[in-house]
C-alpha cells in the first residue's frame, strides 16, 4: 500500500518535471537593466523568436506561451503578458510604475516540420535556464539554428515519406505489391508537391493534387488486374496515401489547444485541418468520378475484420517503422528517431491489443494515443527532445486514412448513411488520438522527482539518480549555487559556499 500510495502521489503531484515544461524561471544570474530600452527589446525579441519556432512546428498555444514567458523571465522580465494565437505571438513586459511597458509582436508566416530545428531550440531554452548567456549570444545561436540547412538531403526525406506509406499499407493488411505501389505513389506525391510549393500554389490545391495522385494508380491497377495477372486492394493504397497527406496537419495542436484553454487558436487550427482534409477528399473524389465516367471498375466496400493474432507482430513492427520514417521525413536527429520508433511500437501494440479485446476503433485509438503520449513524454525526457516529436510520430500510423476513404467512397455511391458514419468515425478517431496524446503527456509531465539533468560544457544526458525536489543539485556555476538557501548548501573545499 505504501508503494501504491507513493506512485499515486507522484502521478498526481503538483510539481511538474522541469525537463519537460518550463515550470518557472530561476533567479536571473544576469538580470538586464529594465530602464534600458535596447536591452529589454533584445530579450523580448529573443523570447518571441523562440516561440515562433515552437508554434510553427505545431506546439500548442499554451506551451508556446509558457516557453516565451520563461525565456523573458530568465532575464528579469518576470511580469509579462503573452498572447499566442494561430499565427501571431504578442508579449508585453511590465517594467514598474514609473516606466512604460515594453511590447513586441511577431507574425508566424510559415509551418515547418523540422524536428531537428525544434529540438535545437528546445536545447537552447535549456541552456538559457542553466547557463543564462547574454541575450545577444542567445540571439546569435538562435540565428544559426534557424538558418542552418536541413541535416538530411531532400531525397532522403522523400524516401522516408515513401517508406512510411509502405509501412502503413502493411499495417492496414497489404502485401508486398501493395507496399511497393504505395511507396512509388507517395514518392510521386512528394516530388510533385515540392514543385507546386516552389511555384507558390496554395496548400489546399496541393492537397487536391496529392489526393488525385494517391488514388489514380490504385484504381488503374485494380481495373486491369485481370490482364496483369495480379490481385490488389486499392483501398489500402489510397488509405496509405491519405494517411501520409494527413500526417502533416496540426491535429494534435488543434485538440490540445481546445483542451488546455486556447479556443481561438483551436478553432483556427481545426478549420485549417478541415480545409486541408477537404482538399484530400476532393482529389480522391475527382479520381473516382473520372474512373466511373471512363467505365473503370471500382472496388466494392467491405467491412474490415480485426487482424488475426498471428498478424499482430508484423503490424506492430510496421507501425513502429512508420513512426520512425515519419520522424526521418521531418528531419529528426538520431535520438529522436529511436524515441519515435519506440513510441510507434507502443501505440501500434496497444491499438491492436485493444482491437483484439473487442474495443471499437475510436476507443482503441484513444487508449493507444494515451500510451504514446505517456511513453513519449518519458522517452523525450530521456533523450532531451521535445515530447511533441514522439507524440506526433507515434500516432501518425493510426490516423484514419481508411475511414476517410471509405466514407468518401460510400457518399459517391449514394450510400449517404454509411458515408457519413465513416466520416464521423474518422473525425472521432482523430479527436481520440489527439485527446489521448494530451492526457498521456500530462501524466508524463506531472511525474515527480524526474531524472536530474547534469551538464558538462553543454547538456548531454540525464544522470542515473534522482533526488528530492528540495535537495535537487545540478552542476551549477558558483553564482547559481550562491542563490540556494544556506540549509541546502554543501561544503566545498572545506568551506561553505556562503563564505565565498
Amino acid at each position: 500500500m505504501q508503494g501504491l500510495t507513493s506512485t499515486l502521489r507522484r502521478m498526481t503531484g503538483e510539481r511538474r518535471a522541469i525537463v519537460d515544461t518550463p515550470a518557472g524561471a530561476p533567479s536571473p544570474l544576469q538580470p538586464i537593466d529594465l530602464t534600458d530600452d535596447a536591452s529589454v527589446t533584445e530579450v523580448l525579441d529573443l523570447a518571441v523568436r523562440v516561440g515562433e519556432v515552437t508554434l510553427a512546428a505545431g506546439t500548442g498555444a499554451i506551451d508556446t506561451a509558457a516557453q516565451v514567458q520563461f525565456v523573458a523571465a530568465t532575464y528579469g522580465l518576470n511580469r509579462c503578458d503573452v498572447d499566442v494565437t494561430y499565427n501571431s505571438i504578442t508579449i508585453s513586459a511590465y517594467r514598474g510604475p514609473t516606466l512604460p511597458p515594453a511590447s513586441t509582436m511577431r507574425i508566424v508566416h510559415y509551418r515547418s516540420m523540422d524536428f531537428t530545428r525544434l529540438a535545437a531550440v528546445d536545447g537552447l531554452a535549456r541552456r538559457i535556464r542553466l547557463q543564462v548567456p547574454t541575450p545577444s549570444a542567445a540571439l546569435t545561436e538562435l540565428d544559426e539554428i534557424i538558418t542552418a540547412p536541413h541535416p538530411y538531403n531532400r531525397w532522403i526525406a522523400t524516401l522516408a515519406w515513401s517508406g512510411m506509406a509502405a509501412a502503413i499499407s502493411v499495417l492496414l493488411g497489404g502485401g508486398v505489391l501493395v507496399a511497393v505501389v504505395s511507396f512509388l505513389t507517395t514518392m510521386v506525391i512528394d516530388r510533385v508537391g515540392r514543385v507546386l510549393n516552389r511555384a507558390g500554389l496554395p496548400f489546399f490545391f496541393q492537397q487536391v493534387v496529392g489526393g488525385f495522385i494517391a488514388s489514380a494508380p490504385a484504381i488503374t491497377l485494380y481495373s486491369y488486374q485481370a490482364e496483369l495477372g495480379i490481385s490488389i486492394s486499392p483501398s489500402q493504397i489510397i488509405a496509405a496515401g491519405v494517411t501520409v497527406l494527413l500526417s502533416g496537419l496540426s491535429l494534435v495542436g488543434s485538440v490540445q489547444d481546445a483542451i488546455t484553454g486556447a479556443p481561438i487558436t483551436a478553432a483556427a487550427r481545426f478549420f485549417e485541418l478541415l480545409m486541408m482534409t477537404g482538399g484530400i477528399i476532393a482529389g480522391v473524389a475527382t479520381t473516382l468520378r473520372l474512373a466511373a465516367l471512363l467505365g473503370a471498375e471500382l472496388p466494392v466496400l467491405s467491412n474490415v475484420a480485426p487482424p488475426d493474432i498471428t498478424e499482430v507482430p508484423t503490424k506492430v513492427l510496421a507501425g513502429a517503422a512508420a513512426s520512425a520514417f515519419y520522424a526521418l521525413a521531418c528531419y529528426a536527429e538520431r535520438r529522436s528517431l529511436t524515441a519515435a520508433f519506440f513510441g510507434g511500437f507502443a501505440g501500434a501494440l496497444f491499438f491492436l491489443i485493444a482491437q483484439q479485446v473487442g474495443f471499437g476503433p475510436v476507443l482503441s485509438s484513444a487508449i493507444a494515443a494515451t500510451v504514446v503520449g505517456f511513453v513519449g513524454g518519458l522517452l523525450a525526457r530521456r533523450a532531451l527532445i521535445p515530447p511533441l516529436i514522439v507524440a506526433v510520430a507515434g500516432i501518425t500510423p493510426l490516423l484514419p486514412g481508411l475511414s476517410v476513404y471509405r466514407g468518401l467512397f460510400a457518399l459517391l455511391g449514394d450510400q449517404t448513411l454509411l458515408g457519413m458514419s465513416a466520416l464521423l468515425a474518422a473525425l472521432g478517431t482523430g479527436g481520440a488520438l489527439a485527446g489521448g496524446v494530451t492526457l498521456g503527456e500530462w501524466g508524463a509531465r506531472t511525474l515527480r522527482r524526474p531524472r536530474i539533468v547534469y551538464r558538462a560544457g553543454s547538456l548531454r544526458r540525464p544522470s542515473r539518480k534522482t533526488m528530492r525536489p528540495d535537495a535537487r543539485r545540478l552542476k551549477r556555476p558558483d553564482a547559481v549555487r550562491s542563490l540556494l538557501p544556506i540549509r541546502n548548501r554543501k561544503p566545498m573545499d572545506g568551506r561553505w559556499d556562503g563564505e565565498r
